[in-house]
């Protein structure tokens, strides 16, 4: 449970009625003993007083105490009637009956559902003891000040207890809205970044399906059109797009399986860009050189953007460069990795953005903490990834 979530001392006032239960019975109980006590000589007029209390008690769980839990105001107002004239009637009947007018203002405080409300009701069960009182015990018209100060400083009492419950009550339902905003926002948060771990996912899965089958299929496309032109090579174009499509199923495969690209399930960084520079030279007839210096990284994840990377600087050209000749080199030195990609190509057009593939290579580079740079040069372009090589757990 969140701290945020546990009552405040004030709350468990408020919403443990037992407490208030027990309260109010041993209050009545010990005033009406009291009574009893003090008024042994004469105990007829207590004893009726007494029987008031008892049927007090009877009456709050059946409309008191059942009206504020259902909200039923009418109960909670019959029982309020109730409540003031056996108050009034035990105060009548002996000067201890005056104290159950603790349990009085409490209960009304308890009860009604405002300040305004309470005050009335304070204001109400007052007078009616004043009355009783005064006409009960046979008070004289010289004692009426001291009875009015007395009841006074009760109601005043009374009103201040109120005003600190009603502050409370507020308190509490504020921190219930303030808590229900906040669960409210944890929630539209958490779909938030659900949502965002989606798309993100489906971004990462869309790359990954350009980076390996789509460009896999473009390879299929191109060899089947050449096999159509070139007869006396069809047999071997056939074979090349059969060991294409194979190589694509082993991609699919690996995404299907969580796995990263599927030639560094068995080779490692160095044979699975021998293997991309011998297919490109196979496939397109391009001269591709391969140069490799230094040991390259054992980071995994640094090995497949250093592969994606390679393998999409090498698909732009050959669907877009016109080149003839291709140089791809891996150096490694300095706790950093570099990766180059130079072309003898037509170069870049002025103006031209990036498609997904650029937009791709570029997300996974910066997301490593690398760099990448794509510039055209004399002849064709040249594309430069830095990125720093992490240590790996030995």
């Amino acid at each position: 449970m969140n701290a945020a979530d546990q009552p405040a001392p004030e709350d468990d006032v408020l919403s443990m009625p037992r407490g208030w239960d027990a309260a109010f019975y041993v209050l009545t109980t010990l005033s009406a003993a009291s009574m009893l006590v003090a008024e042994a000589a004469e105990p007829r007029p207590v004893l009726w007083s007494v029987a008031a209390i008892a049927l007090l008690m009877i009456a709050y769980p059946v409309l008191g105490r059942r009206g504020l839990l259902t909200g039923d105001q009418v109960r909670v107002r019959v029982y309020l009637v109730l409540l003031v004239l056996v108050v009034a009637t035990a105060s009548g009947a002996s000067s201890l009956g005056t104290l159950l007018l603790f349990v009085g203002f409490s209960q009304i405080w308890l009860l009604t559902p405002s300040m305004r409300s309470g005050i009335a009701w304070c204001a109400a069960l007052t007078v009616a003891v004043a009355v009783s009182v005064f006409t009960g015990q046979s008070l004289r018209a010289t004692d009426l000040p001291e009875l009015v100060g007395q009841l006074g400083i009760g109601l005043l009492f009374s009103v201040v207890m109120g005003w600190w419950l009603t502050r409370i009550g507020r308190s509490r339902e504020q921190r219930e809205e303030l808590l229900g905003r906040l669960r409210a926002a944890e929630a539209e948060l958490a779909a938030g970044h659900h949502a965002a771990g989606v798309l993100a996912e489906r971004a990462r899965v869309a790359q990954e399906i350009h980076d390996t089958l789509a460009q896999g299929f473009t390879s299929v496309v191109m060899l089947a059109q050449t096999a159509q032109v070139d007869d006396g090579r069809a047999t071997a174009r056939l074979e090349q797009i059969e060991s294409v499509a194979r190589e694509n199923l082993a991609e699919a495969r690996s995404l299907v399986a969580a796995f990263g690209p599927s030639g560094l399930l068995s080779e490692d960084l160095p044979g699975a860009l021998h293997r991309i520079a011998e297919r490109t030279r196979t496939e397109t007839g391009l001269r591709v050189d391969l140069t490799i210096d230094g040991e390259p990284p054992e980071d995994r994840e640094l090995q497949v953007v250093l592969l994606r990377t390679a393998q999409e600087a090498l698909h732009n050209v050959r669907r877009h460069a016109g080149a003839t000749r291709v140089a791809l080199r891996l150096t490694a030195a300095d706790q950093h990795v570099r990766l180059a990609v130079q072309d003898d190509g037509t170069g870049l057009a002025p103006g031209s953005a990036d498609g997904v593939g650029l937009r791709g290579m570029r997300q996974r580079i910066t997301a490593a903490g690398g760099t990448l740079l794509i510039e055209n040069t004399d002849p064709g372009v040249r594309v430069l990834a830095e990125l720093p090589m992490r240590e790996t757990a030995g």
